[in-house]
């Protein structure tokens, strides 16, 4: 869609929103009245980066020219399209003029992904080493998903990234696509540039962080998280996509690697089976991996849409609940049916209304089942799904912050809630 006001200005989007043309265009983004921002943490940016409040909506609107502007919004669309984890964009608008006649820059405005942090609000008080392993585990698997797409980053770091808690663990996405390139396939050359880059990029923003006093390590100590991206960039992608070989009475190890790809979130979409001259010998090759294995399942049989590591979790509930039910042998998505309404919806209800924003529904539940298990260790007997929801929202979600938006809270000021703080 393309529209112009008086000003001549445009606006491309892939779906109308006239609310736009309210905001002040012809101000510089930096000089925007606080009645439009919300103070939502940023994180570092070479551009002029803001928050803005759109009725219900939080979108982030990044000033920049407008040729790039336009191949960013092009990149993230295919992206989405890809399934990638990634920012939505939502328009570009360019032919900006300034109240005193001069030309303005144009800008890229994305949606605020919820519940998601920049690098820098996770550690905007102190910093432990093992957060900062989390991080840099969840950017590497991005980097891995973007690469089995073809997706050629050219800027990664942990400032181009976004951080959702995952069940203890992160899941990371894609906030800066300025650079990358979308190939067929990515040559080896072009796949390790990305990952030495990344090296380089984190063993920076680290040392920046140690320099802020909010991360305590010593230079060996940043070196070997920054080294982490690469090692565990490898073991994953040679688990992806390496041929295995095999003798033939072997034959359970396709199932074997089937499932170690599943256990890293990843589906198998077809295999590649081979056998030497003589039949002696298998090789095995995945051709196709798609990520999301557990999500998938999860929303396939409860329509829950969950990170990879909170649907694993959940899924593994839902098998207790079977088990504990004795419904092995029913079908599984009436089951399902019945666990979300007597297990997992009776735990979202018991939260007060005015707390709901603190923590996704998803995480949530891992949290409840978390704060019942060191429950039940610390009484040495079983506490149930009810106590632990009444102790957890009583004793632990009011210290949490609003991640939802935490609006009105500067980034260094945000409450660091660890996943292993109980």
């Amino acid at each position: 869609m393309s529209t112009s006001t008086a000003a001549s200005l445009q606006i491309t989007a892939a779906r109308p929103y006239p609310e736009l043309l309210d905001l002040p265009w012809d101000l510089p983004l930096e000089e925007w009245p606080e009645e439009h921002l919300a103070a939502l943490p940023r994180g570092i940016s070479r551009h002029i980066v803001r928050f803005v409040k759109l009725g219900s909506r939080v979108l982030a609107v990044k000033e920049t020219n407008a040729p790039i502007a336009h191949r960013e919004y092009r990149m993230l669309r295919l992206l989405n399209r890809l399934e990638v984890p990634s920012v939505a964009p939502v328009a570009v608008i360019t032919g900006r003029v300034g109240r005193d006649g001069e030309p303005l820059n144009a800008v890229l405005i994305t949606r605020h992904l919820q519940y998601s942090l920049p690098y820098r609000a996770l550690y905007s008080q102190t910093l432990r080493p093992d957060t900062a392993k989390r991080a840099v585990d969840a950017l590497a698997v991005l980097l891995v998903k973007l690469h089995l797409t073809g997706f050629y980053w050219g800027d990664v770091s942990l400032s181009n990234a976004l951080f959702r808690r995952d069940a203890g663990a992160f899941a990371a996405y894609l906030v800066d696509a300025e650079t990358g390139e979308l190939y067929d396939e990515l040559s080896t050359g072009q796949r390790e540039y990305d990952v030495d880059l990344a090296r380089t990029n984190i063993a920076g923003e680290l040392m920046d962080v140690v320099a802020s006093e909010a991360l305590d390590a010593d230079m060996d100590e940043v070196l070997a998280i920054s080294d982490r991206i690469v090692s565990r960039y490898r073991v994953l992608w040679a688990e992806l996509t390496e041929p295995e070989s095999f003798e033939r009475g072997d034959r359970w190890r396709v199932e074997a690697r089937i499932r170690r790809l599943n256990d890293l979130g990843f589906d198998v979409g077809e295999l590649s089976i081979t056998t030497d001259i003589d039949g002696t010998t298998v090789r095995i090759e995945p051709k196709v991996v798609d990520a999301g294995h557990h999500s998938r399942r999860l929303l396939r049989l409860t329509g829950l849409d969950a990170e990879e590591n909170q649907a694993r979790r959940l899924l593994n509930d839902l098998d207790s609940y079977t088990a504990a039910n004795g419904r092995q042998g029913e079908d599984e998505e009436i089951v399902a049916h019945d666990w979300v309404a007597d297990v997992f919806e009776p735990v979202q209800r018991a939260v007060p209304r005015e707390m709901r924003g603190k923590v996704e529904a998803a995480e949530l539940f891992h949290e409840v089942l978390e704060h019942r298990w060191y429950l039940s260790e610390r009484a040495s007997r079983d506490v149930g799904l009810e106590e632990a929801v009444n102790s957890y929202v009583v004793g632990v979600l009011p210290t949490k912050p609003d991640e939802r938006a935490v609006l009105g809270v500067d980034t260094q000021q945000i409450p660091i809630v660890d996943p292993d703080m109980y």
